[in-house]
């Protein structure tokens, strides 16, 4: 089947194959910037925005993407650097493998959320899984970039 997708602004007409998850389809037009993790929708590595709503595409129907328009970390790429640079400042920056997803899940939920408080940002960001870190320092990356952005 072909799947016509708007991925960071560009429109795609890509073959799929019936029950083929967002992630292999995406990396196969050429966006290896979407990551492969545990391909059981438990990571978080492979986050995409899906009409500005972050999605695990390792557990999202390629077929249900049909017309949407869907962001990878490229299509955010100045957003994300902004927000990598409070990452960086606080010391939460390590292997950067989960980082994609975890920067796309923020940028999200900045959107989405007005001024939220710390157990709200913990719950948004369930499911985004850091092999490297407490949280700590992601917390506090959150917080700061958050109040820089309201301010």
């Amino acid at each position: 089947m072909t799947i016509r997708l708007n991925v960071n602004g560009k429109q795609n007409t890509i073959d799929c194959q019936a029950g083929e998850m967002l992630t292999e389809v995406l990396r196969r037009a050429g966006y290896l910037e979407v990551k492969k993790g545990c391909d059981t929708g438990n990571c978080g590595a492979c986050t995409v925005l899906v009409d500005g709503k972050p999605v695990l595409s390792c557990s999202y129907l390629a077929a249900r993407a049909e017309g949407r328009e869907i962001t990878t970390i490229q299509g955010l790429a100045e957003e994300a650097r902004a927000f990598a640079r409070f990452l960086t400042a606080e010391g939460a920056d390590q292997c950067g493998f989960c980082a994609p997803g975890f920067a796309l899940t923020v940028l999200s939920m900045k959107k989405e959320l007005h001024n939220p408080d710390e157990a709200e940002i913990r719950h948004y960001l369930a499911g985004n899984l850091c092999r490297c870190s407490g949280y700590e320092g992601q917390i506090r990356a959150i917080k700061k970039y958050l109040e820089a952005e309201h301010a």
